[in-house]
């Protein structure tokens, strides 16, 4: 599954026009057994919802052109330290899990109505939701930074930290800022992300995106 999640990270890009066709039984099922695999492994709340409501806010419709929302991942647990990037890091592996299964995603964080969401998931801490379904485009790739903007690494980089980075520069972040660096020095990588309201968040996501890409097996985060 590690080689077709990384054909996967490539493949997928932000889609905010979906054609409104509700997920069959057979796309539920599979993605409702990811979402509950990854809520017993890192003990999360993430709820996938089908509602007749849209949950997408005006700034999500009208300034983003957002439509045919009636499917979406909510990112929840209980409020803990580091629950952000853990969430950020789940929802990025349900991204490129639907894209693996022709869904395409797009993810909301200011673009949503809160209040109608946290119905769904009473009384846990909500940081995003990620809108799942048949989009009318495949999207278009972000624009992106170089890697020695994002990177460095003491000595000569060895090919599985220059493939960690190239997927880093893959990964969906707010505001496509990538304010993430990427250092290393051996088998241990560091990565800290600028702070701001959507950093824990960016972090796991970019985390996610660099262990695919570099293989768990060849390094340790410090």
């Amino acid at each position: 599954m590690t080689e077709q999640m990384k054909q996967a990270m490539r493949a997928r890009h932000t889609v905010r026009k979906f054609d409104g066709t509700p997920l069959s039984d057979s796309e539920k099922s599979t993605l409702k057994s990811r979402v509950d695999e990854l809520n017993k492994q890192l003990n999360l709340s993430i709820a996938l919802v089908e509602s007749e409501k849209t949950p997408v806010n005006f700034m999500g419709k009208v300034v983003l052109g957002g439509e045919g929302v009636n499917t979406y991942f909510v990112l929840a647990a209980d409020d803990r330290d580091g629950i952000d990037e853990m969430l950020g890091y789940a929802g990025s592996d349900l991204c490129l899990f639907s894209q693996m299964n022709g869904l395409n995603t797009w993810w909301m964080a200011g673009t949503f109505n809160r209040k109608y969401v946290e119905g769904f998931v009473s009384g846990k801490k909500i940081v995003s939701i990620i809108a799942v379904g048949h989009g009318k485009t495949q999207g278009v790739p972000h624009k992106s930074k170089d890697k020695d903007q994002v990177s460095s690494y003491s000595g000569e980089a060895p090919e599985w930290f220059k493939n960690g980075v190239e997927a880093a520069l893959l990964a969906p972040t707010a505001l496509n800022k990538q304010a993430f660096t990427i250092t290393g020095e051996g088998n241990k990588v560091n990565l800290t992300y600028k702070s701001g309201p959507m950093s824990g968040i960016d972090k796991g996501i970019v985390k996610h995106h660099f262990e695919l890409g570099a293989g768990k097996e060849n390094f340790e985060w410090a």
